[in-house]
């Protein structure tokens, strides 16, 4: 065994509570620490012939990055739609890492990962009270989980129109009909082969939605006179939250033939909530749903899940079995996660997701996701309130669209945006809605509370006024 290994076994115990000690200091001063840094990292270094050995490499990494990682995790990330991490899925993330299952097979011999994650499946199934004809599995994010969906719906046009797309490659034009489509589907359009400009763009609900319009996704569904296609709807788009019609689209669905997907990333946690549970009222009925666990379940990144309706089972599996590794088995004679999704090696993602859901159960995440929206309304308020700031939309659950007031202040969003994540004390992103620069903040954290929202507008106001006030001193040139 090589000495540096040698020595770190013997001394596992001791590097372990190193790190456990920095972990937890980290964990502490997480709502102090900054959301944006302005360093760049120090000056690579060389490989070492023989290595440093687990302490030393610590102590490098402190020296040349830690503090020039973000609060991403913590209470005023509002940008992206960033969770954090509840302390059980830390916890589950933790032993996933000491565990390292590769989970493949819930009845083979071997570990039984795969069945820890079909339970998890089946407690998120629950969670968002859906029925149990769905099958899931664990993904990096929702390009991943769109992409899986969207294989196996390509696979499912595929065998609509006499052709094994999986065997024989994409051999004709798959129609797509989507209004408000996330950048991660149109990707996974362009890595399936589908082609990221074919589709069919449905209009939106007027008065400022972003929701797409059932009349006239009707009226392209005739248009395209019986051939099947995959719609692509919004639970919970982008800039707005706003929600398609599940309700309308569920009925037009037995009346036409198309695999309905949902990207329900983070606007499928409306669930969780008494209060806004008819957002996806009609969603049960779909093929395929995409949702993100490390955004507003707040588990560590990676991790999304995927849900495919379970009489689509053997699409699935024609879609991604290893048919060539005989010595993987038969792809067909029993579940196994190789023949289920891309990936053929992956960690036990399930193990957060099982440990924050046990730890907090329902009411947890009823509580959290409330309190998201609690505290997306109270910028609002402020918001609508000032003389400085206008919304671009109606806040419907956890994102608040905004911009500055005034057409002439359009030219400086960018500034006051790039001034206000330089204090380190929030971060928001760039958007653009209804041809306005405009800048988004997406509250899903666990530990966001109304000081941190204080803190916020606070800055905002402060930064707004430096801006202003840089602008006005500008003297014209003659």
């Amino acid at each position: 065994m090589n000495d540096q290994l040698k020595t770190d076994l013997s001394n596992l115990g001791s590097l372990l509570e190193k790190v456990k000690e920095q972990s937890l200091a980290y964990l502490d001063q997480l709502p102090e620490r900054p959301t944006s840094v302005t360093q760049k990292p120090r000056d690579k270094e060389s490989l070492q012939d023989h290595g440093l050995g687990g302490s030393a490499a610590l102590e490098l990494f402190n020296s040349q990055y830690e503090d020039l990682l973000v609060a991403s995790g913590g209470p005023r990330y509002w940008g992206f739609v960033t969770g954090g991490s509840t302390p059980a899925s830390i916890m589950g993330d933790w032993l996933a890492t000491v565990y390292d299952q590769n989970t493949q097979s819930v009845k083979g011999q071997g570990d039984v990962s795969a069945a820890i994650e079909v339970d998890t499946v089946h407690l998120l199934l629950d969670l968002f009270n859906l029925p149990q004809d769905f099958l899931g599995g664990f993904v990096t994010g929702a390009t991943m989980s769109n992409f899986t969906c969207l294989a196996v719906a390509r696979q499912w046009v595929g065998k609509e129109l006499g052709h094994d797309f999986s065997k024989e490659g994409v051999t004709q034009k798959i129609n797509v009909l989507t209004a408000t489509p996330h950048s991660s589907s149109i990707k996974s359009m362009a890595m399936l082969g589908m082609g990221s400009n074919n589709f069919t763009k449905v209009e939106v609900l007027p008065g400022n939605r972003e929701a797409l319009d059932v009349q006239d996704l009707e009226l392209k569904i005739q248009d395209l006179k019986g051939q099947p296609f995959i719609l692509i709807s919004s639970a919970g788009t982008v800039n707005t939250v706003d929600f398609d019609d599940f309700k309308a689209i569920a009925a037009l669905k037995a009346k036409y033939n198309f695999w309905w997907h949902i990207d329900a990333a983070f606007g499928g946690f409306a669930a969780c909530s008494p209060k806004f549970r008819h957002l996806v009222d009609g969603w049960e009925t779909a093929d395929s749903i995409t949702i993100d666990n490390h955004k507003w379940m707040n588990v560590p990144y990676e991790s999304a899940f995927f849900l495919v309706k379970e009489k689509h089972r053997l699409l699935q599996t024609e879609t991604f079995q290893n048919s060539n590794a005989p010595y993987l088995g038969d792809p067909l004679a029993n579940f196994n996660y190789l023949n289920f999704l891309p990936e053929n090696s992956r960690r036990l993602r399930a193990l957060p997701v099982w440990f924050t859901l046990n730890a907090y159960g329902r009411s947890g995440y009823q509580a959290i996701v409330e309190n998201s929206v609690e505290m997306a309304n109270l910028l609002d308020k402020f918001i609508q309130q000032s003389s400085a700031f206008d919304l671009l939309a109606p806040t419907r659950l956890n994102n608040v669209c905004f911009t500055l007031q005034g057409e002439e202040s359009q030219e400086h969003v960018a500034e006051f945006l790039t001034q206000l994540n330089a204090t380190g004390k929030v971060f928001m992103t760039p958007t653009v809605y209804n041809g306005k620069k405009g800048i988004r903040a997406s509250l899903v954290n666990w530990r966001t509370t109304a000081q941190d929202v204080a803190l916020v507008t606070e800055e905002m106001q402060r930064v707004f006024k430096a801006v202003l006030e840089k602008r006005t001193s500008v003297q014209p040139t003659v």
